[in-house]
Order: structure tokens, then C-alpha cells, then sequence
């Protein structure tokens, strides 16, 4: 994957110490900021703070939350593909309204607010219309979509909203913790249970891996309410028509989660076999990966082309470059990051690599990558890509991207450009200076729905596919 930013991470929780560590295990959805909304029967109290969710301690947020009162707490890990990027701390979530504002450096409180909301997805400017605009502090969908809650209430909010959300809603006018999931389903979501306590997090394993339990994936069209005791009660809105982001499977999501009832790993490894039958040229002598997420990929990959595996690249730092601010924080990420192996300095001289990759958006990854190869003594290069090609323009010459959550406008800034747009595959190859191959599209679907995931329950907007929302 190369310098594409990613999706958001929240979750809902009944004490501070489990809400911290259902965070630090979503932190692979976003790593520019965090927050903590921290909700009692009459008083709801933000913090939020720039970096990644170690950059405040436990201890000092038991310091702030401690006090039994809270009864319930909502966390969030984001990454901006919406706000102002050069406004990462002031733009985090919980976005609120009302409270008292205390800015402090590194991080910011809000006391005493009416109402707080966490959100993952995305929701275009035109789903607005009529709210006041002077009432708004930011550029975030999130902030709207709150201020529509309090203005229209959660029925309004699933029937009219056409856009991606995930979402929860503290309200002091409410007991209850509001959770919502639009009727298409594109942003993930679960109902887990910790410590005989129900709560919601963007995915299963931030359950499973603090020894909670997944109980369902969130339904699309419905709204969960969180009890302050720990149960819940769930309603139907409004009518499920799935439209799942291939993009979550295919590279956000944990390998070990499961999302809508497929596994994020078998699909990859499905995918990697796939991608095998479709291309494998002659002269290869092996396959590696990107690292971390194409690594159970190239494994099956190597497995059906009957080539040998090795392991070539190591990452400093567990962190995905795509989730920088900027373009330059995104390519000083990647050179930073990204070497190779000493004992790969055996393996590489006069050696011909398959390296397989989730995806190629801009092409800054790999051409590193294949430059510390040939450094390293490699006769020849080859990129293959178990997804295919991002950003292209429509066979209804629409311009494709992503405006559902994940960094990939169909219009990029410049630099930002798709590297697949307007290219044939010879021309990618030589703008990259490396053979490239990608997963056809039909592959990829068929893939999908060999594991049980019908190709109309998805989204794959962003490499040709229907607008998701189009009928509805």
C-alpha cells in the first residue's frame, strides 16, 4: 500500500481501562489523533489529543476520568480525511456540543457538554442543507452530522442521510448511548460484551484480543442503544441494502478480524491464490511483501505459483505511512521506515522478485522499495497487486475515488494523482520502472463471493464500480 490515508477507529465501552484498550487495538485505523468522551448521568467531559493513544497515559487520564460517576465512555482514533489537516488536534474526536474548551498544548478538554459524537465514514456537504453554518466550528462532516442529531433526532438521521457512518452519540438529555449504522453498511462496526457489559467497536478483534466476546456485527439501517448498565435494545430504521467496502478487507481492517461474517484473512489469502492463477512470470525467482498487511497474501501467492518465500523488508516503526498529514510527512515516513533485511542481502543479488502489494495508489512505496532492491543486487523487479487499480476513470468516464471514509478523492491535489489514471499498464510499468501487474476486477469479485460475500453487497466504487449509493 502506498501513501493513501486510511479510516477512523471508535468504540464504546463501560469503564476507562477497557475503552483505552479497545483503542490501542484499533490504532491501525488512524494514529493522528485520539480522544476519550467520558459520560455520566448528568455530565459529559472530552479529552482528545494529537499522536497516537500511548501519547496520554493511562495514568493521567485515570487522573481526569477516574471518578466512578462515569458510567460510560466512548474513544476514538482518527486519521483526517475530512477537516483541516493542518487542524489535526482542534478537528479530533469526540466532536461536541457546548462545554467549556481549555486548550493545553499536546491536548485539549472540553467539560460539561451537551452532546458528544464519534464517527468513522464520511458524508458529503449536500446532506446539509439547511442546517445554520454559523453554528459550526469546523469543516467536519462529523460536526454536522451532530448538530443535524440535535436539531432532527437519530430517525431523521439514518432515513436522510445518504453517506458512510458508523457512529455514537452521547446526549445529556439521554440515558442511553446512541449507535448508528447507515443502511449501506460501508464502515464497519460490532456489538461486543466485556465483563458482562455490552459495547461497540469498529472491529471484532478489539473484542477478542482483550479477552471480550464478539456478539454480531452492527446491522446496517439500525440504531443500538447502550444502557448505563450494560445492556442493550436495537431498532430497525431503516431498510438494509449492503454495500461493504472491498477496501476494508482488502487492507484497513486487522488481518485477524471478521468483518460482516467473512475473514479478513481467508480473504487474502484468497486473493494471493487468485492473483497467482492470473499472472506469474516466467522468470521469477520468489516472492516477497510489502509489510505488514500483503504478507498472508504473497504467502498463498508463493504457495500456488510454487515459488520459494523470503522475507526481504523490515519496518522500524509499526506504523502505515498513508496516515502522515501530508505528502511529505507520507514519503519522509516511508524512507524512514522501510529497509531491507541483512540476511535478504544474500538472498537479492542477481535474483528476479515478485513483490506483492495490497495495492498502488500513487506509487511512492513501491518505487522505493524496488530501488532498495537493486541496491541490494537484484536483476529485476516485479510488482503485483492482489486488488485492482485504484482511481481510474470509469467505463461511464466518471473519474473514480473514494468519498466514503477513505483518502482517495476522486480529484486528488496535485501530487496527489492516481498513478493508474489515464495510464495503460505498460505505462505504469515504465513510469514505476518495474514490471506491474494488478488482480482483475472480476477476479477480485469472484474471489469475494467464493467466501460467501455477494459482489452487490459491495462497495468497490474507487476501482470502477457502481456509486453505492445510486437507487437508494
Amino acid at each position: 500500500m502506498t501513501d493513501v490515508q486510511h479510516n477512523c477507529g471508535l468504540c464504546v465501552a463501560h469503564s476507562l481501562d477497557e475503552t483505552y484498550s479497545l483503542m490501542e487495538q484499533l490504532q491501525h485505523r488512524g494514529r493522528e489523533a485520539a480522544g476519550i468522551a467520558a459520560i455520566s448521568d448528568d455530565k459529559i467531559d472530552v479529552v482528545k489529543w494529537q499522536g497516537r493513544v500511548e501519547s496520554f497515559g493511562r495514568v493521567g487520564l485515570y487522573r481526569l476520568f477516574g471518578d466512578p460517576k462515569y458510567h460510560t465512555f466512548m474513544g476514538h482514533v482518527r486519521y483526517a480525511t475530512r477537516g483541516r489537516k493542518d487542524k489535526i488536534l482542534e478537528d479530533a474526536h469526540p466532536h461536541v456540543i457546548g462545554g467549556k474548551i481549555e486548550h493545553r498544548g499536546s491536548h485539549i478538554l472540553i467539560s460539561d457538554c451537551d452532546m458528544a459524537i464519534v464517527h468513522n465514514g464520511q458524508v458529503d456537504e449536500s446532506n446539509f442543507q439547511g442546517l445554520e453554518k454559523s453554528l459550526f466550528q469546523t469543516t467536519c462532516d462529523t460536526e454536522r452530522l451532530i448538530h443535524l442529531f440535535w436539531q432532527r433526532g437519530e430517525y431523521d438521521l439514518m432515513k436522510q442521510i445518504n453517506g458512510a457512518f458508523t457512529l455514537a452519540i452521547a446526549d445529556k438529555r439521554r440515558k442511553e448511548i446512541l449507535v448508528l449504522r447507515d443502511r449501506t453498511g460501508i464502515k464497519p462496526g460490532v456489538l461486543g460484551k466485556k465483563s458482562g457489559k455490552y459495547g461497540v467497536a469498529s472491529e471484532d478483534i478489539a473484542f477478542t484480543e482483550n479477552k471480550g466476546d464478539f456478539i454480531e456485527d452492527l446491522e446496517p439501517g439500525h440504531i443500538y442503544y447502550l444502557a448505563p448498565d450494560g445492556g442493550y435494545r436495537k431498532e430497525n430504521v431503516i431498510a438494509s441494502q449492503p454495500r461493504h467496502c472491498f477496501f476494508e478487507y482488502t487492507y484497513i481492517a486487522n488481518r485477524e478480524s471478521n468483518l460482516n461474517r467473512l475473514s479478513v484473512r481467508h480473504l487474502r489469502e484468497a486473493l494471493g491464490e487468485m492473483l497467482a492463477l492470473e499472472f506469474r512470470p516466467p522468470d521469477a525467482d520468489f516472492v516477497t511483501f510489502l509489510p505488514n498487511c500483503p504478507e498472508t497474501a504473497a504467502r498463498y501467492y508463493a504457495r500456488v505459483a510454487g515459488l520459494a518465500f523470503e522475507e526481504i523488508f523490515y519496518k522500524v516503526k509499526d506504523e502505515r505511512a498513508f496516515q502522515g498529514s501530508s505528502a511529505a510527512d507520507r514519503a519522509s515516513s516511508i524512507k524512514a521506515n522501510l529497509y531491507i533485511l541483512p540476511k535478504a542481502l544474500e538472498v537479492l543479488p542477481g535474483k528476479t522478485a515478485i513483490v506483492i502489494d495490497d495495492s498502488t495508489i500513487r506509487g511512492n512505496n513501491a518505487s522505493w522499495a524496488k530501488q532498495l532492491m537493486l541496491d541490494a543486487g537484484a536483476k529485476k523487479v516485479y510488482l503485483a497487486n492482489y486488488i485492482p487499480p485504484v482511481g481510474i476513470i470509469g467505463t461511464d468516464n466518471v473519474p473514480r475515488g473514494c468519498m466514503f471514509g477513505v483518502d482517495m478523492p476522486p480529484n486528488p491535489s496535485p501530487g496527489e494523482e492516481f498513478i493508474a489514471r489515464g495510464r495503460s499498464l505498460e505505462q505504469i510499468s515504465e513510469t514505476l520502472g518495474m514490471g506491474m501487474a494488478y488482480l482483475s476486477l472480476d477476479g477480485m469479485l469472484q474471489t469475494f463471493e467464493k467466501l460467501g460475500m455477494p459482489r452487490q453487497n459491495l462497495c468497490y466504487y474507487c476501482v470502477g464500480g457502481e456509486h453505492p449509493f445510486n437507487g437508494l
